[in-house]
């Protein structure tokens, strides 16, 4: 099989000031053309570290891609790197710096310096790519039957050129396999529990079908996984299999999507033309956050109120006084009211509150960091619960948030 390798180059990606999320989107995007990565590394604005990975991943892989390094400023050394490497000599390129007269003259109306018109030199022995969102040039480099892509760090700008110049050019010059996924997601249920439950199904998977466990944040995704030569046989394989899995962990089911909980809850509602609003104390807005990441939320997401004091609570949510000096903020009778008041206020078929001590302080003897009061309801019936997590304040925050999601999604379903 053709294999893959990316090289992500930047200080700045090694010291965490910057996450990598090229390699992710590259990944994904190369994995729906049947284009397998194998590996993955970054390395710093070193030369030699980037001459030493360029040798290492030619060893494992056919295709070497390469983002970073390609700026204006003195650290971008990736393009005179790519020069030598490959026994080349600097030309300028008539297509990139038209490229680059074009944004700076006609788009940004910017003054143009010598280090921008630079960035138009590229080694005569690459193919150029056109950058159609940004100044830098990307190359593509032959070396006896190995290919290697040179593309902006800039995420904007690599996606643009791998989805209009990359991939096509790959799929002309290699004839990749086709790579099928199904993808499945539970909650109420650890791996190790599933992993027993699906000891046999296991056994019976032909070896062209792998099953990955993906568990996060209180729920596990099922992936199963196949490659084949002809698409129709490869894919209804799978969906054979992918059948079967479902009626093994019917039980803890939440969707066949590869898609979070958010995205389930936000089907539900627009297939029932309803609403929700929120109330968040501890998780800051987090959930409304989550709601709303697609476009198109407005037709089931009304709004959120997010009542961090205590203050907050009585004035906008309509919270007793004594009750919050009495049971205190993080406690089922609050959540309760908090919930009542969204609904009132925001005028949703349904609500979810919260309220909860994420961490690191503030934590009590009766009440320690991770305690969690979720209510969830419409006007008829709320339901509450509470729950003790123990991870750090952000963990502790997102797991807050899916389990109000899924305690939500049960509630919708309960009523059909």
């Amino acid at each position: 099989m053709i294999q893959t390798s990316i090289i992500t180059i930047g200080d700045e990606l090694l010291i965490g000031q910057v996450i990598d999320t090229n390699s992710a989107w590259m990944a994904q995007q190369l994995n729906k053309s049947g284009i397998r990565v194998a590996r993955r590394i970054a390395v710093g604005d070193v030369w030699d570290e980037i001459w030493t990975a360029l040798d290492e991943e030619s060893k494992h892989a056919d295709i070497i891609l390469i983002t970073g390094g390609l700026g204006p400023t003195a650290d971008d050394i990736t393009k005179p790197l790519l020069c030598k490497y490959f026994s080349g000599k600097m030309i300028v390129d008539e297509g990139a710096l038209q490229n680059i007269i074009t944004i700076f003259t006609n788009i940004h109306k910017l003054p143009i310096v010598e280090r921008n018109l630079k960035q138009a030199e590229v080694p005569d022995n690459c193919k150029v790519l056109l950058n159609k969102r940004g100044t830098a040039p990307g190359m593509w480099f032959e070396k006896g039957c190995k290919i290697f892509i040179s593309m902006p760090g800039v995420p904007h700008e690599m996606k643009g050129m791998m989805l209009d110049d990359v991939i096509p050019l790959l799929n002309n010059y290699f004839q990749f396999p086709h790579i099928a996924h199904r993808t499945l997601l539970t909650a109420g249920v650890g791996e190790s529990f599933l992993a027993d439950l699906m000891v046999d199904f296991e056994k019976e998977l032909p070896t062209n079908i792998k099953l990955a466990y993906l568990p996060n944040y209180g729920m596990v995704r099922l992936r199963l996984s196949s490659t084949g030569s002809a698409i129709q046989s490869t894919e209804d394989e799978i969906q054979q299999y992918f059948i079967t899995l479902q009626k093994i962990v019917a039980e803890f089911l939440v969707t066949t999507e590869d898609e979070p909980m958010q995205q389930v809850v936000a089907n539900l509602l627009k297939a029932r033309h309803q609403t929700i609003s929120t109330a968040e104390s501890c998780t800051g807005g987090y959930i409304a956050h989550l709601l709303t990441e697609k476009a198109g939320a407005s037709s089931y997401y009304s709004g959120s109120i997010i009542s961090y004091s205590y203050n907050a609570k009585e004035s906008l949510l309509d919270v007793n006084h004594s009750i919050l000096e009495t049971k205190g903020a993080v406690s089922e009778e609050v959540v309760i009211q908090m919930a009542k008041g969204a609904l009132q206020s925001l005028r949703t078929d349904y609500t979810i509150a919260v309220s909860g001590i994420m961490g690191p302080d503030g934590g009590m003897k009766d009440k320690p960091v991770g305690t969690v009061w979720i209510a969830v309801g419409n006007s008829d019936k709320i339901l509450t619960e509470k729950f003790t997590f123990r991870f750090d304040r952000t963990r502790n925050i997102e797991l807050t948030a899916t389990n109000a999601l899924n305690m939500l999604r049960k509630y919708i379903l309960s009523l059909s």
